[in-house]
């Protein structure tokens, strides 16, 4: 059915964008309030290490310094967005680099500098933990000894009998998978600035979650939550990066503004930033599959192992989205998965845009490719076959309806637009042997040079993925909107949820816009405030446009209502005549044009009618069992199909993007523009994630502590992105609008490394495909920790 909006659908230029291209816009670090001072980070040299002591006496008669530890923190100094194990400050050991030990504040940077590299801090090297396969061992160093084990937790499911499937199956596949650690490689290092209040504390800062921070700063202050004041700068930005850290910069500077009584800014380099900062789970992924001659899978066997480093974080719930999206968007009737998530002494990692998707759906992909060629099956035939349909049980017991099931829509849109199934049988014909680099023997033999005209080998490959929808059986997922008109018709609203610089304001004033009948440059919407609206839970799971649009209709609906009464009663309508608003204009069905929005708002006033409301909206039941990992997971799912096309040097191991070409389902796309603008930045993340992106270390220290060599995509590195949206129906979120954001980057690595596949005639089962991996099979490693730049 054809959906007709009059500001939804359109491309609508950003409401920030004047501010942001004009330089007008505020980061966290344009704010600079009289007396502000400055705070530095102590840490020490070492991945794992008790503190026996730390010596402050070359500086403790330096004036208008400031030394913190954890003996300043009043409350908690051990907290965590679920677990409360990370500290604010290091007191006893540390457990990763990137832990602090103490902050020095003043009002001089350089000076600071300067001091701490006068602090002394005296510590014992402890062993390390860095290989998570050992995380489980029973003898095993135990990163957090006080939990008596290193696993965070263990999600299984079970569906069917997996072993009756095996028996039944014709044939039985088993890989094993890898993916990397990876930096979020947001533009804008973390800042935050604490100003002491007369009661309380007000904090300022490039924080993802304004509630999630100030729950923490009240853990460490001890002030309850209505003392404290949170207010989001606008994010350079964020990708799930700036939550768990954010807490604790915020906590830390809270501490010391109230012990100053002035203003206190964390202002991070990109190399402290690097090295504190939580990243991209690395996992392990082990896959046996059994299958039929025709290519009907029959059981699928899963063990996947996270690496959630030295602090929890947010490891529960993105291994818990890993579970249930393990086996892919297919019908199996008989699952055996088990997802752990242990401590290393590797650094933390918590969410990311994907939020465990991009790991599982790289290798379900890739052994999804692997069993067609086996049963000699095109890579959409087998997709076809297995694929989810309206009504289909998913792994987890789950039937899927109250809304298009449109997994074989978007693969079949896909596969015309690229000519799919022809080029991949073309370049699927016999390619040249891609042999491994010997190091032993430099000098190449006669049959190991490939012809000039061979170098160049084109391959394309898909990749498709169902996704849920928000939070699911996660927690308590409900929005709230606030909505209030002056008598001029200007609309002033603001959202529980966060801008995280994804355009979630710009898309929350179009639905309103559209709701009133409205143009959306009659709308203003307010700074994010946690003082000012209900806490709507933290903008991740893709979950801003779903559950922010129903809130914010919902709010505009009560005042629609409220205004059309007064418009039925000054212009004595019929109860049965129709009143719409549009385009700032009001109409009846059957008088046509009776008036404009702004005239009606100012009645209302004059016969003292509220024009304010709070929009609520709350997702439908949903359930799940953590004994068996049965239950309706989430309330609609999203699906997607990318199809990479790649040129390969099969010589150098470059692979060069030639074009993606991008296939989602997000439901009703509320502003075009922003949505296209969601695929070009996804598909980009996910070319880095797939081709080059990677922090490695040498016992838990990081090598890459900068860009010059953590490496990100940048527009040339995609000749071509394609996108196209097919809006499917549902009953759920503002006006059937779903989810992008993540769905966007979660297939582009998988799709690139089946094209690969095509291109080069060689199977990659490790994350990132680089040129080394490529040539050599292998990723090569520098020897040390020096910065190739310097």
């Amino acid at each position: 059915m054809a959906k007709e909006f009059s500001v939804i659908g359109k491309s609508i230029i950003r409401e920030d964008a004047f501010e942001k291209v004009s330089g007008k816009a505020k980061f966290a670090d344009d704010y600079k309030y009289d007396g502000m001072l400055f705070a530095k980070m102590i840490r020490i040299n070492s991945t794992h290490a008790k503190i026996n002591s730390i010596d402050f006496s070359d500086i403790e008669n330096e004036k208008d310094i400031l030394i913190v530890t954890s003996k300043d923190v009043q409350g908690k100094n051990v907290v965590g967005l679920i677990k409360h194990d990370q500290p604010i400050f290091c007191d006893e050991k540390i457990v990763t680099p990137g832990d602090v030990v103490a902050m020095l504040v003043g009002d001089d940077e350089e000076k600071l500098n300067a001091l701490i590299k006068k602090v002394k801090v005296d510590f014992t090297p402890l062993p390390t933990l860095t290989d998570a396969t050992k995380a489980l061992d029973k003898d095993a160093i135990l990163i957090h000894p006080e939990l008596k084990s290193n696993l965070i937790i263990h999600h299984p499911l079970r569906k069917g009998d997996v072993e009756k499937g095996f028996a039944e199956s014709d044939e039985i596949l088993e890989q094993t998978y890898t993916t990397q650690l990876i930096e979020h490689a947001y533009i804008e290092p973390e800042c935050v600035i604490a100003i002491p209040k007369e009661d309380g504390i007000k904090i300022i800062g490039s924080i993802q979650n304004p509630f999630t921070a100030r729950r923490i700063v009240s853990l460490a202050t001890n002030l309850p939550l209505e003392k404290i004041e949170v207010i989001q700068a606008q994010l350079g930005g964020s990708f799930g990066g700036k939550d768990d850290i954010m807490c604790i910069l915020s906590s830390r500077a809270a501490v010391a503004s109230l012990i100053s009584k002035r203003p206190v800014k964390i202002k991070y380099t990109r190399e402290e930033s690097i090295l504190e900062s939580y990243k991209r789970h690395p996992y392990i992924l082990n896959y046996k599959v059994g299958y039929t001659k025709d290519g009907k899978i029959k059981a699928m066997k899963i063990d996947i192992l996270a690496d959630a480093g030295a602090y929890c974080s947010m490891s529960p719930f993105v291994t818990w989205r890993t579970v249930v999206q393990a086996t892919g968007p297919y019908e199996i009737e008989n699952v055996h998965t088990d997802v752990r998530a242990v401590y290393t002494n590797n650094p933390y990692t918590g969410a990311m845009r994907g939020f465990g998707s991009p790991q599982p759906i790289f290798a379900q992909e890739s052994i999804m490719d692997e069993i067609a060629v086996r049963v000699g099956l095109t890579p959409d035939e087998i997709r076809r076959i297995n694929g989810f349909k309206n009504g289909s049980i998913t792994a987890t017991g789950q039937k899927l309806q109250n809304h298009d099931v449109n997994l074989i829509t978007v693969l079949n849109k896909a596969v015309s637009l690229t000519n799919f199934t022809n080029k991949w049988k073309e370049y699927n014909k016999e390619k040249p042997i891609l042999n491994n680099y010997e190091f032993e023997k430099p000098i190449l033999e006669k049959n190991k040079f490939i012809e000039p005209k061979k170098l160049l080998q084109k391959g394309i490959g898909l990749a498709v993925s169902f996704r849920g929808c928000s939070l699911g059986a996660e927690g308590l997922d409900e929005t709230y909107c606030y909505m209030s008109i002056e008598k001029n018709g200007k609309v002033n609203m603001i959202s529980g949820l966060a801008e995280n610089g994804q355009g979630l304001r710009t898309t929350l004033v179009i639905t309103a816009a559209e709701t009133l009948g409205i143009t959306p440059e009659k709308i203003n919407y307010l700074e994010t405030n946690t003082t000012l609206i209900k806490d709507s839970g933290p903008t991740v799971a893709s979950r801003g446009t779903i559950m922010g649009t129903g809130s914010v209709q919902n709010a505009g609906e009560i005042l629609k209502e409220r205004l059309e009464k007064i418009v039925r009663e000054k212009f004595q309508l019929d109860e049965n005549d129709f009143v719409s608003f549009r385009e700032n204009l009001v109409f009846s069905r059957r008088k046509g044009l009776l008036t404009n929005f702004d005239f009606v708002c100012q009645l209302a006033f004059e016969q003292k009618e509220n024009l304010s409301a709070i929009g609520y909206y709350k997702s439908p039941k949903v359930d799940w069992n953590e004994h068996n990992g049965q239950g309706d997971a989430y309330f609609t799912y999203v699906y997607g199909c990318q199809i990479a096309e790649v040129t390969v040097n099969i010589g150098t191991g470059e692979v060069y993007l030639n074009k993606i070409t991008a296939v989602h389902d997000p439901g009703t796309v509320i502003n075009r523009l922003g949505a296209l603008g969601q695929v070009f930045g996804g598909v980009t993340q996910g070319a880095g994630y797939g081709l080059f992106e990677e922090i490695t270390q040498e016992d838990g220290m990081i090598r890459e502590l900068n860009f010059d060599q953590y490496l990100i995509p940048t527009a040339k590195d995609v000749d071509e992105i394609k996108p196209f949206f097919v809006e499917g129906n549902d009953i759920y979120g503002g006006y059937g609008a779903k989810s992008l954001g993540e769905p966007t980057l979660e297939l582009t690595a998988a799709a690139i490394a089946n094209a690969i596949k095509n291109a080069t005639g060689k199977r990659f089962f490790n994350l990132p495909i680089n040129l080394e991996e490529i040539i050599l099979g292998k990723k090569i490693r520098p020897q040390n920790l020096n910065r190739g730049s310097l």
